[in-house]
């Protein structure tokens, strides 16, 4: 590799990224939800009571103060930070005003596509859900042109609110429960029954909005590392639905494999000799923990009746939950001896039935996993729940802008 100069123009991106990450800091220190890039190296101690000010970000950067100053003026022309006013405090000395991230800026577009329903979420800068709607149909009789016209019509309903809140859509992101290329290509898609089928073509109703198309255990991955407190740096984060996707990260980076296609865990088999799965093979985890497979075998009329049993302690829905739990630990004991990941993160479905699917998950992991009797695997509900794919599509566009604020800044100036 040669070495090349750092052009002038480069470095100014750099150092606007750097200001900007400091005002994220303070997002993280203050116990708001966010969705950009988390910094457990903080180079200074955010005060979750008080802003940093551009002398604190000029401390915690070494850059001059001259340098942070105009730097954050472009980044407040561009819509990206806003000044506040300083909490009064005792003492000499006039206090400096605090820089937060713009609440009336940039914001992400979060879409996603499951076999059982669409939705839209709009995130803005700081991290906070602005717009949420979701349509509960099943999307497998529909064409696949037919359903992204449905999304599409989601994303304009979500630009509309969006705009009525001051916001601008910097992009979106699409989950979908499939096999999906870089240029957004969805190879297969089993569940909801499509082969190659050309995703951005399809959404070219959104007029000119950028958008990405990512397998949605990816996204939820992702909008998971992202979310709440700081957590394990290398976890697998399962995504129950009808489907069953799986999300791999590894020291603070989302594992997408060769060709971008890992994650399939619902396809891993977890007893040969089972039964046909819509894949072609047999005893494919899905068949044992998938969402239908778990209402087939408690007899209940949907998630929500599920719940309800097994709140109520019903033996036929416990015995269902104990079941897919027990598949479920299998295979994830499987990845845990492969990958030593920290933790398995419940998502989906899975979230609020954890507390029945976790001990049988746990115990064979226990069983399962050659290093558990001396570094246990933490099993643990999703923090996002069911709209940790769409928060992480969302979150995906708003962590664009984060790290790149230059790209914006030259968007808003054209």
């Amino acid at each position: 590799m040669t070495d090349a100069p750092v052009r002038q123009a480069s470095l100014r991106e750099h150092n606007l990224g750097l200001v900007l990450r400091q005002a994220a800091i303070w997002v993280t220190a203050s116990g708001r939800r966010v969705v950009g890039p988390r910094h457990d190296d903080q180079s200074f101690e955010a005060d979750a009571a008080r802003p940093p000010s551009r002398a604190d970000i000029a401390a915690a950067t070494s850059l001059t103060r001259a340098t942070v100053s105009a730097l954050v003026d472009d980044l407040i022309a561009g819509g990206l930070l806003t000044e506040v006013e300083p909490a009064p405090r005792a003492g000499a000395g006039r206090p400096a005003a605090g820089l937060v991230l713009s609440a009336s800026g940039p914001a992400g577009l979060g879409l996603e596509i499951n076999v059982d329903y669409l939705s839209a979420c709009v995130v803005d800068l700081a991290g906070t859900v602005r717009h949420r709607e979701v349509r509960h149909a099943d999307q497998r009789p529909g064409r696949p042109d037919q359903v992204l016209a449905e999304v599409a019509g989601l994303a304009a309903d979500a630009r509309t609110h969006a705009e009525r809140e001051r916001l601008t859509l910097a992009g979106a992101a699409l989950a979908v429960p499939g096999l999906v290329t870089p240029t957004g290509l969805v190879r297969l898609a089993p569940n909801l029954g499509w082969r190659d089928v050309d995703v951005p073509a399809g959404l070219a109703a959104l007029d000119g909005l950028p958008v990405t198309v990512d397998n949605e255990a990816n996204l939820a991955a992702l909008g998971e590392l992202h979310a709440g407190p700081v957590g394990p740096a290398s976890f697998l984060y399962v995504s129950g639905e009808i489907g069953i996707g799986a999300g791999i990260v590894l020291h603070g980076t989302l594992f997408r494999g060769a060709r971008g296609w890992s994650g399939e865990l619902g396809h891993v088999a977890v007893r040969p000799d089972g039964p046909a799965c819509r894949c072609g093979a047999r005893g494919c985890l899905e068949q044992y923990a998938g969402q239908e497979a778990i209402l087939r075998a408690a007899s209940a009329d949907g998630t929500t009746d599920l719940l309800a049993r097994a709140s109520a302690h019903d033996s036929v829905a416990l015995t269902a939950l104990a079941t897919a739990g027990e598949a479920l630990g299998v295979a994830a004991a499987g990845v845990v001896n492969l990958l030593d990941v920290e933790a398995v993160v419940l998502g989906g479905i899975y979230a609020p039935l954890a507390p029945w699917l976790r001990p049988a998950v746990t115990a064979e992991i226990q069983q399962r996993v050659l290093t558990a009797s001396w570094s246990p695997v933490d099993v643990r509900p999703s923090v996002l729940g069911a709209d940790a794919a769409v928060m992480g599509a969302a979150g995906s566009v708003v962590r664009t802008v984060r790290d790149h604020p230059a790209r914006w800044l030259t968007r808003t100036v054209a």
